[in-house]
């Protein structure tokens, strides 16, 4: 198919010069491929041998990373590229149909482009739009929630598009007006600019400037409340109140109800924020900050008790700051929920004169969003918490490996660095103290098994993400084989509180084991998608419905999927279970990153069944047999059992294959993304046997083998 040449972009001619620049840092092959495709839309075939002559790498190197990650192309794409994402969370609201309809559109398959070379078409696995699916990117903006007729929409306004957007800019909006000024928040967040925050943002400005109204509009994070955003909210007297949703056509209505002087006169009024019911039931603690304030305002973030953790840090030994991360009970919030304070100290007691903090910003399980809200919404806590967690190790750097997938939040992240370094609360000397530490954001390609990890790190380090075997653990021989803390976003930006209020008040919140408070991420087939920050002990079932008020399509809700891809489908009988890690081992499950996925009655659980083995058979980093090839056997077999020429004697024996084959998948794999993706088959087995052909199904124990 005819490709539009790419050539007169940039001259191949910088591409030594960049290399040059960009080889003196550790681990250089990632940053060098992805400014080569910024530039150019791909790897052109003839950077590849001055790649590994200026990094001292075979050609096979080079190109064997290059092929690994989903996001690096080698050949050129489309004007535009369209990204629709694949999903779980977006499969249970339509993304399936949204996916066939772009394909008859465009009369094109994944990876293949339109014939006039406009348009190439890519899957990708989760936008981090959840909240509203279906989602796809245009380039680099993502657009959603999605049907057909908004994709129509979508393809007519290519031909004025820009294929290479500019960067995203700091506000410098303020009111013209000399008098009273009242605040006027705005989100800024991936989701809130998808719905259309940016340009309600920018018709408020225009009007305000036209007609001296005494509004001064502040760019905040959203609060998560994502079925009523656009969410404006005025600053008043009695606390901050709330409208919305708010689009551009409702600019002109807003502001002739003067919403200042009587915010009730306006239709779209909610009341004070804090009083409505989604958020007056939470108890936000890592979020507390998320919504309320500029993201990039440092005196904001002051005024909300930030830094003073960092502060009361400075002045502990590291053994004093570990112990009170342990006595919290703070365990990682990323999925494994490992004892954060148990990690830090063996990193501690490891001697070493170069330690490494790394967060795993890799946030690729369906239904998830929380990472993305934090680091778009509240950046300077993950910045004090890495920081706090160098002061506690002895660790002097930082990376924040961060999705392909999040540009808004790469943006926001680099941003905030430098701000927080100007003001020494980064980099040498900080505060006045003799402490140092930096950090530096680095962007992952497209692979989901990168979320592992020991994968994460050997991507870190310029290379292919395969999974290491353990031991040794990466908290003694880590990123470059040096003693390494890896923490998920939602766990570094935790720990100011834990310093700032100690490891009693945190540790009062959560019930037994699972201590402190959960952000929950509501997501797929819900009127009401969102986020939700709860102590631990609440049960699924009040999320479903005094949170998330039942299914958005009206339709009864059938089943919930619970900790990304590698969780079981769970049934109503389930629902009543405490979202506590133990309650939720118990009953074959696990609470993962803090994703709920929910279907309505529509979904047949032996297609999410088969796209579970699909997803890992994709996914898979190769390195261990049963899970490379299991995931592949796993989709034949469950083709043979819902085949509608099969006997049912044959899909009896079939399922009897496909649960021997998961039980060798859970027992033999390196990671967990071979040794769970059963869970999920499983689960869907057990639970909803009548999808699988009708036959019954005998409930297996290979998710708790003897």
């Amino acid at each position: 198919m005819k490709q539009r040449d790419r050539t007169d972009l940039p001259n191949m001619a910088d591409i030594p010069a960049l290399i040059t620049e960009m080889a003196q840092r550790p681990g250089a092959l990632l940053p060098i491929l992805h400014a080569l495709q910024d530039r150019f839309g791909y790897i052109p075939e003839t950077s590849i041998v001055m790649i590994a002559q200026g990094l001292n790498l075979s050609r096979a190197e080079v190109h064997g990373v290059v092929s690994f990650y989903h996001f690096f192309r080698t050949s050129p794409p489309g004007r535009h590229v369209i990204q629709i994402c694949a999903s779980e969370s977006c499969q249970a609201t339509g993304g399936r149909a949204l996916e066939a309809h772009a394909k008859r559109r465009l009369g094109i398959e994944f990876h293949e482009t339109t014939p006039d070379g406009e348009v190439t078409l890519e899957p990708v696995y989760c936008l981090g739009n959840c909240a509203c699916s279906p989602a796809l990117r245009v380039n680099q903006a993502v657009h959603g929630p999605m049907d057909p007729q908004a994709f129509d929409q979508v393809l007519s306004t290519l031909p004025s598009l820009d294929p290479h957007p500019k960067r995203w800019e700091v506000d410098q909006l303020a009111a013209t007006n000399a008098g009273a000024v009242v605040k006027l928040y705005i989100p800024r967040d991936t989701t809130t600019i998808a719905l259309g925050a940016d340009e309600v943002a920018a018709e408020l400005q225009s009007s305000i400037d036209n007609q001296g109204l005494p509004l001064t509009i502040v760019r905040n994070g959203s609060r998560g409340l994502y079925w009523l955003e656009p969410m404006l909210e005025l600053e008043t007297d009695a606390g901050r109140v709330a409208f919305g949703p708010i689009q551009v056509a409702d600019v002109d209505a807003f502001l002739e109800s003067k919403p200042w002087l009587d915010p009730s006169n306006h239709r779209d009024y909610l009341g004070l924020t804090e009083d409505i019911p989604f958020l007056k039931q939470q108890q936000r603690l890592t979020f507390r900050r998320v919504g309320r304030i500029d993201p990039l305002s440092l005196s904001a973030y002051e005024s909300e008790a930030g830094f003073v953790g960092l502060r009361r840090a400075l002045l502990m030994s590291p053994a004093a700051i570990v112990r009170e991360v342990t006595e919290s009970g703070l365990r990682g919030r990323g999925g494994a929920a490992f004892p954060t304070g148990i990690k830090w100290q063996t990193v501690l007691d490891t001697p070493s004169a170069t330690k490494y903090i790394v967060c795993n910003a890799d946030e690729g399980d369906s239904g998830t969003y929380a990472d993305r809200m934090m680091m778009e919404g509240d950046p300077f806590a993950l910045i004090e918490g890495m920081t706090i967690a160098g002061l506690a190790v002895g660790a002097g750097c930082g990376y924040i490996y961060l999705r392909e997938e999040y540009r808004y939040a790469e943006w926001v992240l680099n941003e905030a660095l430098k701000r927080a370094e100007a003001a020494h609360f980064l980099g040498q000397n900080i505060l006045g103290s003799d402490q140092s530490f930096s950090i530096e954001v680095r962007l992952g390609a497209g692979a989901y098994i990168c979320g592992e990890e020991t994968a994460l790190l050997e991507s870190l380090e310029g290379k292919r993400g395969m999974v290491r075997p353990k031991p040794p653990l990466p908290a003694i021989h880590g990123l470059w084989q040096q003693p390494t803390v890896i923490n998920n976003v939602l766990t570094l930006a935790t720990v100011p509180i834990v310093l700032a209020s100690g490891s009693a008040f945190y540790a009062d919140f959560g019930v037994g084991r699972s201590r402190g408070t959960l952000p929950i991420q509501l997501a797929g087939n819900l009127k009401q998608a969102g986020l939700v920050e709860i102590g631990f002990g609440q049960t699924l079932r009040t999320l479903l419905t005094e949170f998330g008020g039942g299914s958005r399509s009206g339709l009864a809700i059938r089943a919930v999927q619970v900790g990304g891809p590698l969780g079981a489908f769970l049934p109503d009988a389930a629902w009543d279970t405490p979202l506590d890690y133990e309650a939720f081992a118990k009953i074959d499950a696990m609470l993962g990153h803090g994703g709920v996925v929910v279907f309505d009655e529509t979904v047949d659980l032996s297609e999410q069944a088969r796209f579970a083995m699909t997803f890992c058979a994709v996914e898979s980093c190769g390195k261990c047999t049963p899970c490379r090839i299991g995931a592949v056997r796993g989709v034949e077999v469950i083709d043979k059992i819902i085949s509608p020429v099969q006997t049912q004697a044959a899909r009896q024996d079939a399922i009897v294959l496909l649960k021997d084959l998961c039980d060798t998948m859970i027992a033999g794999s390196l990671c967990a993304m071979g040794g769970m993706t059963p869970y999920p088959v499983l689960s869907a087995l057990e639970h909803f046997p009548e999808d699988f052909g009708g036959g019954e199904v005998i409930a297996t124990d290979a998710m708790n083998p003897s």
